[in-house]
Formats: C-alpha cells, structure tokens, sequence
C-alpha cells in the first residue's frame, strides 16, 4: 500500500510539473508581443488585436461591409513595416461576405522580424508578392491530445 501512495505522490508531482511549465510557458510567450502600430484609417476594417515580438506576429480583426461600399469579391490588403518605414511583408485577405451589414473575422500569424506598424487597405485585386503565413494557434483540445500521444510514446 506504501509504494501505491509513493507512486501516486509521484505522478501528483510529474502531473503538477506539467501544469506548471505549460503555466509559465504561455504566460511567458505572451508577455513577449508588443502592440504594434496602425497607419491608417480605413473604417470597414476593426483591428481587436495587433502585436508582434521580434520575429513573429498576429493580427485579428472584423471587416465590415456597409450599404454605401459593397466588399463582395475584394481583398483586404495588410502591409506591414519595420522600424524605418520599410515595407517587409504583405498579405492579402479574400473578403467573403456576400450580404450587406454581415462581418467577416480574420486573424493572421505572420514570421516577420521587427515589424513595429501595419496598415490595411481594400482592393480590388492581388497585387505583387504576398508573405507565407504561419499555422494559427493550437486550440485547447489539440494541445491536449498532442500532449497524450507524446506521453503514449515516451510510455
């Protein structure tokens, strides 16, 4: 019956270490991205949120389409810029909204370095290169099924 207590204090320990480092690991990760700066005033286009650390990013934001300018079939354009006002990325985002007064969310993870400001604009076609994204964030019950078959394999 000891050694059943030693292994369950054991485990206790190994699953509580598990906690705490993913704890620290995002709480870490977060604490490194830096809002970034907007360098326009397009209104169909609400920015939540925009950040970067020095070698990736996010943007997620709502496109609204209005009476006045129907968006059905034009891109929302995202260029991003360094610290000199370089252009070091840009991104094209297919507007998908058929109805009017319907919104359409986005969200963008990018791997550029030291991005300090964006801009967004709508146009009517791709123009030019476009940079690659990055997968999005892993959702909770991903990370927890990653997490199982990696036990399974170290088991």
């Amino acid at each position: 019956m000891d050694r059943l207590k030693t292994f369950l204090i054991y485990a206790l320990i190994v699953v509580g270490f598990i906690v705490f480092s993913e704890f620290l690991i995002t709480v870490s990760l977060n604490a490194s991205y830096k809002d970034i700066e907007r360098r326009d005033t397009t209104s169909q286009v609400e920015i939540s949120q925009a950040q970067a650390t020095l070698v990736n990013g996010r943007i997620k934001g709502t496109i609204k389409d209005s009476p006045e300018d129907n968006l059905t079939g034009k891109y929302v354009e995202v260029d991003l810029y360094s610290e000199r006002d370089n252009m070091v990325g840009k991104r094209y985002i297919p507007i998908e909204t058929t109805d009017v007064n319907q919104t359409q969310d986005f969200s963008m993870h990018f791997e550029l370095q030291d991005v300090t400001s964006y801009s967004v604009a709508i146009v009517d076609k791709r123009e030019g290169e476009e940079i690659d994204l990055i997968p999005d964030d892993l959702t909770r019950p991903e990370i927890i099924v990653a997490t199982i078959f990696t036990l399974l394999i170290l088991w």
